[in-house]
């Protein structure tokens, strides 16, 4: 197809995920494909070009910038299949100069601007051109101005062009020209950055070796069609750019749209104003949703109030009665120790007819779950881990077992409704949550959990796990008091029997809990339906991609296979 309709496609193709870096990686990959720009056959082929360039390369030689080696240049006598007319593969090391960085002596490093520019890897590229943050007085590898510098070290394959004179470290190779145009060899090696990156070997630094990279073939083309295909690809690189950037604002509008909306829900979490949290035109993320949602259950706007309903202050009381008798029943000891609450420990505002309350005062049992070895055999106990706690959810992926006669069973089975909370575990991940659902004595749990068992005549336990999943539980209980070590991130039983929770009349647990369901439900629709969205447009941008290369939709763009073209080694002798 031809390339006009990559402007045609334009407007389908923005929309796919990663649209504007496939678009690029379509252009490269038409660029050295030879399907960019015309070709012509008047034109001197790409042998005279590599026939001069040998020549060139003698005066680097001279200056001792390269080794003196005659190359082979018996592969321009043969035609190959799959190149356009007039032009052939070639090493890198027969088309430009080579030339491996050196670090120079640390003593002649300084950031004061003496000197060269010094560049010692990819951590200094820009999108074209590198940024000095170094300078060199001493240098023992120079790169000059327009050499492609190539990252040959941890990574492999990213590419930058020089503005200025520039002392090279070990992490570089400059690639001097020897008569091509030097921003076509940018485009080229951009083009097969993979296939270069696929050379590199090393357990602790992966780099490519200049022999390697001496023989990398690449496809040339005559000197006055690389002219057109850097213009070509200059012009569609900045339609590109201008693509992302009309993208970038458009997603900045979406972003600033959706606060809003998020903000007005908030403000008044009613019926008429959910529309705005599920609306067409822009996506609130959906981690975003969830949190607003559990924020609004522990602020109590989720659900109007009742005045019906008992006050949190008179179920404080029977708590305060009664917990102590249930405990007994159920042969469980109460928290102890746990100290009083005062206003001070108020993490936010709540409705006059709710309490605060410390989850010591409030629980049966705080305790840990079981240390014994498990194991794989499922026709024993399970044992919830860390692992099966996700979003405030107990999973059954991935159980172990342990055998029922252990010590620590019967007294660690789990009840439901019984909460599990994670101690140990990295930062991002300790203090997450779940609900167990599942029927009483049949499952347990592992050390590295604490169960929090409430009274479930007097509490709803769901509501104390939404709570405890909430953003402000995290942010004001959680996030102050845990404490690092060897990589792991620990807060104890004591710190959590310490933790305040809010306390909503009995009945208005339950409808927060119904409300919470309810919108849970649709945010999983909803990131259901923009997963589904993002695959169609993935499947689109796949679809239109293979209309414009003329290639199978496999739902990949890619270079042209090493076979074809980027192929290491020379090409076989008659």
């Amino acid at each position: 197809m031809r390339v006009e309709t990559f402007y045609d496609k334009f407007d389908q193709l923005v929309d796919a995920p990663n649209a504007v870096a496939k678009m690029r990686e379509l252009v490269l990959q038409w660029a050295v494909q030879g399907r960019l720009v015309r070709q012509d056959t008047n034109e001197e082929p790409a042998s005279k070009l590599i026939r001069e360039a040998v020549h060139a390369r003698k005066k680097l030689v001279a200056a001792k910038v390269v080794r003196d080696e005659t190359p082979d240049l018996g592969f321009l006598d043969h035609a190959e299949n799959g190149l356009p007319v007039g032009w052939v593969h070639a090493p890198l090391s027969v088309y430009v100069g080579v030339i491996m960085g050196q670090s120079p002596p640390s003593s002649a490093y300084n950031e004061s601007g003496e000197g060269l520019p010094f560049y010692q890897g990819k951590a200094q590229f820009g999108r074209l051109y590198p940024t000095a943050t170094d300078w060199c007085t001493e240098p023992t590898k120079i790169g000059e101005p327009s050499d492609v510098v190539i990252s040959v070290r941890a990574p492999v394959g990213p590419t930058n062009m020089l503005r200025e004179k520039s002392c090279i470290g070990r992490g570089l190779a400059s690639l001097r020209s020897l008569g091509g145009e030097q921003m076509h060899l940018l485009y080229t090696l951009r083009a097969f950055e993979r296939s270069i990156a696929e050379m590199g070997v090393g357990s602790t630094f992966v780099a490519i070796s200049k022999s390697d990279l001496d023989e990398f073939l690449i496809p040339v083309p005559p000197l006055a069609e690389q002219k057109r295909i850097v213009a070509k690809v200059d012009e569609l690189m900045a339609l590109c750019d201008r693509l992302e950037t009309q993208h970038q604002e458009r997603e900045t509008r979406h972003a600033a749209l959706a606060r809003a909306s998020l903000a007005r829900f908030a403000d008044a979490p009613t019926p008429a104003n959910l529309p705005f949290l599920f609306h067409p035109s822009y996506a609130i993320p959906t981690a975003d949703l969830r949190k607003s949602i559990l924020t609004l259950a522990v602020q109590g706007k989720l659900v109007p109030q009742d005045s019906n309903d008992e006050p949190a202050e008179e179920l404080a009381a029977r708590l305060e009665r009664e917990r102590a008798g249930i405990a007994t029943e159920q042969g469980v000891r109460l928290p102890k120790n746990v100290p009083a609450i005062t206003t001070d420990n108020y993490p936010h505002d709540i409705p006059e007819s709710w309490q605060w309350s410390r989850i010591g005062h409030l629980a049966l049992v705080i305790d840990y779950g079981t240390s014994q070895k498990a194991d794989s055999d499922s026709s024993k106990v399970p044992v919830y881990r860390m692992g099966n706690i996700v979003s405030g959810r107990l999973t059954d992926e991935n159980l172990k077992y342990v055998d029922a006669s252990i010590d620590d069973l019967p007294g660690l089975y789990l009840k439901t409704d019984d909460i599990l909370f994670n101690r140990t575990n990295s930062y991002e991940l300790v203090g997450k949550a779940g609900i167990y659902t599942g029927p009483d004595d049949t499952a347990t749990f592992a050390s590295y959990l604490i169960r929090i068992r409430l009274p479930d005549t007097l509490l709803f336990p769901p509501f104390y796990s939404v709570a405890m999943n909430a953003p402000y539980y995290r942010q004001t209980q959680i996030e102050p008091e845990v404490v690092q070590q060897c990589g792991q991130a620990n807060f104890n039983g004591t710190k959590l029997a310490s933790t305040v929770v809010p306390i909503p009349p009995l009945a208005e647990q339950r409808r927060i809990v119904a409300k919470v369901e309810q919108l849970m439900a649709l945010v999983d629709a909803l990131e259901t339906q923009l997963a589904a969205s993002r695959a169609t447009a993935a499947n689109l941008l796949s679809a239109l991609v293979a209309e414009l290369t003329g290639t199978s939709n496999n739902g990949k763009v890619s270079v042209p296979s090493a076979s074809v073209t980027g192929r290491r080694g020379r090409p076989p002798k008659p």
